[in-house]
């Protein structure tokens, strides 16, 4: 999503920077589609860098599983006297 944004924004901020648009509808001079073209195109830049920023977090993060089992123990630890002696 976030690359998509950043792409969307880039491409309406370069319409509003590099054309003319003197219509009834936007009422937007020369100089005030020149400064939301640029704006529109910083924040598209900043929306790639972060999306792929977060997304190479993303690939670097490792799952950890952890299994506990209870119930009798799978070694059993046997006791001896020590002295062979013993019948």
């Amino acid at each position: 999503m976030g690359i998509g944004l950043g792409i969307v924004l880039l491409v309406v901020g370069a319409i509003f920077y590099f054309t003319n648009i003197d219509s009834n509808v936007l009422n937007m001079s020369s100089g005030t589609g020149n400064t939301i073209g640029i704006i529109l195109m910083a924040a598209g830049a900043l929306a790639i860098i972060l999306a792929l920023v977060m997304n190479a977090q993303r690939t670097r993060t490792q799952h950890t599983t952890v299994t506990e089992r209870r119930g009798e123990p799978d070694v059993v630890e046997r006791r001896t006297t020590g002295r062979d002696d013993v019948v």
